[in-house]
């Protein structure tokens, strides 16, 4: 999966400590969405008119193991009921810096089930 030109500014951003937002507990939204639009790096938001949502990861996360890092938030049944066909990870509620987007059918959420959406990134250098 690719990361967004955004994502790349913001790891030239971090790696000399210019302020940037970090993607901690406090800062961190796994967003879902119901668009098909094909990924393109200059994307800076979710593709779907009205059906996505941020939601906050959960306690204790994201997480770091070596060069992987784990994020997971929990959509209640209230939440998000619609094709998610997208998602993204972000730094802010709205706004803030898309790390990356991916476009794949992850099913029909209804209201009548919680979801607990867990997503690893594994960096490599190939």
């Amino acid at each position: 999966m690719s990361l967004t030109n955004a994502a790349l500014n913001y790891i030239a951003q971090a790696v000399i400590n210019d302020s940037p937002t970090f993607f901690n507990n406090t800062n961190t939204y796994l967003a879902v969405g119901d668009s098909t639009t094909a990924f393109a790096a200059s994307q800076t938001d979710l593709q779907a008119t009205t059906n996505k949502l941020r939601k906050k990861v959960d306690a204790a996360y994201p997480t770091r193991d070596n060069n992987s890092l784990t994020f997971k938030a929990t959509f209640n049944t209230t939440d998000a009921n619609w094709t998610w066909n997208e998602w993204g990870i972000f730094n802010a509620l709205t706004g803030g810096t898309m790390l990356n987007r991916k476009v794949e059918n992850l099913g029909t959420k209804t209201s009548a089930a919680t979801w607990v959406f867990t997503v690893t990134l594994t960096f490599t250098t190939s």
